[in-house]
């Protein structure tokens, strides 16, 4: 599937076609007022990488991965910046906002049993919200951080963060907090009130637990794959990287694993079926991919059923019938 959104397409019609867009620039930090330039020329002058920024809006607007080829080319650092302005956007200044909504609308003093619990359960859903992000930012882009700077600890590797991520299931917990707050104001709401108000902070509301789905998902689909590719490139002595090395030779230089994924490749399965008849994780697959087309300097399918026939991975029978590009 190709992508809606292109480099030499005008950003104001971008704006224009999917007004969540706003939301995108904003974090990127490009402002309004770039008339009728293109988005590459508007990347280049805010200095964003256009790719970067191009695979962000797709996702947003449209649910559209990265190919692998594009993965290879997204800006960590930039896909970091995305993220900790979206952080910071959230505690800062929607959720703020939407609290003095719920004040203004409802009396929310001890004296008003309803209004006080919806302010309370408003107030527990950002506590957990914060505690949320603040781990990623105390220590998941922390880590990132360092591997940008060529540091990775022994006992430290991205598996860590997704089981951490797991364990304290935090998604699910706010989940269930923000359905018991929107309960809460749906059948409980006093008739005192103001109806308007209280409609408007609840539609800021349900548009925030949006904006935060495609936010966590973003961050499943492109950031970690992409953190994983570069957490690839930084070598440590034991833990993941000596796993995905897996004794690999000179004469040899591909692993077991290595060698199953290229049979994968060469039958014709996408990242996602090789990802479920390996049972590994998608962001796994791609940075074996990418130390494949390293090794081997081989970046296309059609070139790697070459190489798996040659040295004997894959037999022409079990093949003969595909075609590459």
């Amino acid at each position: 599937m190709g992508h809606k959104y292109h480099g030499n397409d005008s950003l104001a019609e971008l704006i224009g076609d999917d007004f969540n867009l706003l939301q995108v620039m904003s974090r990127f930090g490009i402002a309004l007022g770039f008339g009728d330039k293109s988005v590459d020329e508007v990347c280049r002058e805010n200095n964003v990488d256009t790719d970067t920024f191009l695979a962000v809006c797709n996702f947003v607007s449209q649910g559209l991965k990265p190919s692998f080829d594009e993965y290879m080319s997204l800006h960590v650092e930039s896909l970091l910046a995305y993220l900790r302005k979206s952080h910071t956007f959230y505690l800062d200044f929607l959720l703020p906002g939407i609290r003095h909504m719920f004040v203004e609308a409802v009396d929310c003093s001890t004296r008003n049993e309803i209004g006080f619990l919806i302010l309370k359960f408003f107030d527990d859903y950002v506590a957990e919200i914060k505690s949320h992000q603040d781990y990623e930012s105390d220590h998941f882009f922390t880590y990132v951080e360092n591997l940008l700077k060529g540091v990775r600890p022994a006992d430290v590797c991205l598996q860590h963060f997704e089981d951490d991520h797991v364990h304290l299931d935090h998604d699910k917990l706010i989940a269930q907090k923000m359905a018991d707050l929107k309960n809460i104001i749906i059948r409980y709401s006093p008739s005192s009130a103001n109806k308007d108000l209280l409609n408007d902070a609840l539609m800021h509301l349900c548009r925030f637990e949006k904006d935060m789905d495609v936010h966590t998902r973003l961050e499943d689909t492109i950031f970690i794959p992409v953190v994983s590719m570069l957490e690839s490139q930084v070598e440590v002595n034991d833990g993941e990287s000596e796993a995905l090395a897996n004794e690999t030779n000179e004469k040899d230089p591909l692993s077991q694993r290595e060698k199953e994924i290229i049979t994968c490749v060469v039958k014709g399965q996408t990242n996602k079926e090789i990802a479920d008849t390996l049972c590994i994780a998608m962001h796994t697959v791609l940075t074996h991919r990418r130390n494949i087309a390293k090794k081997l300097d081989i970046h296309t399918p059609a070139g790697l059923v070459i190489y798996a026939i040659v040295h004997g991975i894959v037999k022409v029978e079990d093949i003969k019938d595909l075609q590459y590009n």
